[in-house]
């Protein structure tokens, strides 16, 4: 018997659900996707996911990282690093690095640790839910508390992202409602610039103001009022989804496996490790869109020049060639036998990186403190329906004490 073709629809009521079935037959039967209706391809193999996100020479960003946006490219208003090509790209990269060293992440450890205990001190002791009361609020007050947006501010962006990423089913084009909360998104950065132009802070806003970077000519300039607007954008969307989702989707991968959960609280040295494990095996983050500049050689065959490409993170984390026993989550993993792709690959990874893993990390002990023993009350899960990332909108929990 033949089998079925295979059907991946990036928008589609099974791919919100459970696209690892999805991403397994592609690896297998289709490594090579294409979409013949929406004209698009698809990698999903390690090799060849991690070979794109590294060649910034064949598979471009500069279009976007959807596909409605790379199909129609963007406008000069939608400045951002990630929409960036070197030189343009590293120019930007080097700049915004100084953001996030060891020294500035660790700096912001107290403020993690006062704000994760703010909302797990606020939550009902016995019931909660993981998302809403907790996963949900507290990484955008870091993040915005790091670029110096005020306390009032910040949950109001956390609903902005989350409208602005929602998808209905078959919806590719963003909605209108999603659109107007981008426009509030950057209207709101862009007046905070204004008043950190007039009145500089100690925050990162303020340091962009002030910093200066090389053109291609190698004379220094500063940044314009769209460029920094367009950072604080990603800073704060980035920020707030990746730790958001990770620790959502953690409640539930513990709760399917409390063997692994016995194992953190028998040995909290495991924590870190349990992270990079998270995020190998549903990292926030399935893919990005890619717009191929020339002919690109790939195990599956050829992908032309100026087509989209879901380069598909999330897939290649459960390749079996390159990891053993891919589809177990296992937090003892020898992470050395290849590189997950959970924050990315290449010039694009994650630029906040180390400031998730910090964040994981002390949710994941606190929540060892808080809650030693629970159980996930299945019937009231829901995932969220978003594009790029998946994760959960609703995990509650009953604490066992």
């Amino acid at each position: 018997m033949t089998k079925p073709k295979v059907v991946f629809d990036p928008f589609c009521e099974e791919f919100f659900t459970n696209p690892f079935d999805i991403y397994r037959r592609m690896r297998e039967d289709a490594p090579l996707y294409h979409d013949e209706k929406e004209d698009f391809y698809a990698l999903t193999r390690h090799e060849d996911v991690a070979a794109a996100l590294k060649d910034f020479e064949t598979y471009s960003s500069s279009r976007g990282c959807d596909l409605a946006m790379v199909r129609r490219g963007i406008s000069p208003e939608q400045k951002s690093i990630i929409f960036m090509d070197p030189p343009e790209h590293r120019h930007m990269r080097s700049l915004l690095n100084k953001a996030f060293t060891p020294r500035a992440i660790q700096s912001q450890r107290e403020t993690v640790d006062d704000v994760i205990d703010k909302y797990l001190g606020a939550v009902d002791p016995e019931h909660f839910d993981v998302v809403e009361d907790f996963s949900g609020p507290f990484p955008v007050e870091v993040i915005t508390t790091m670029a110096g947006v005020p306390e009032e501010y910040r949950q109001q962006l956390r609903h902005w992202i989350d409208t602005s990423l929602s998808r209905e089913p078959g919806q590719i084009e963003i909605s209108e409602i999603g659109m107007k909360a981008n426009i509030d998104t950057a209207m709101y950065y862009w007046g905070l610039v204004q008043q950190r132009r007039e009145d500089p802070q100690d925050d990162m806003i303020s340091r962009l103001i002030a910093a200066e970077l090389p053109d291609d000519d190698g004379r220094l300039r500063k940044l314009d009022d769209v460029e920094i607007t367009g950072f604080a954008t990603l800073l704060g969307g980035a920020g707030a989804e990746t730790v958001t989702k990770l620790i959502g989707s953690a409640a539930v991968i513990f709760g399917r496996n409390p063997d692994q959960w016995q194992r953190l609280r028998d040995d909290r040295d495991k924590v870190p490790a349990a992270v990079e494990e998270l995020l190998r095996y549903e990292g926030p983050v399935q893919y990005n869109v890619r717009w191929t500049l020339k002919e690109a050689h790939v195990s599956g065959g050829t992908i032309p020049p100026g087509k989209p490409v879901f380069v598909m993170n999330a897939a290649a984390n459960r390749d079996p060639d390159a990891f053993t026993d891919a589809d177990t989550f296992d937090i003892d993993r020898d992470h050395t036998e290849a590189q997950h792709l959970g924050l990315g690959y290449g010039i694009h990874s994650c630029l906040g990186a180390a400031l998730a893993r910090m964040e994981s990390r002390v949710a994941l002990e606190k929540l060892l403190d808080f809650m030693p023993r629970y159980e996930v009350l299945w019937e009231g899960c829901k995932r969220v329906t978003m594009q790029n990332v998946a994760g959960w909108l609703n995990v509650p929990v009953r604490v066992m004490r």
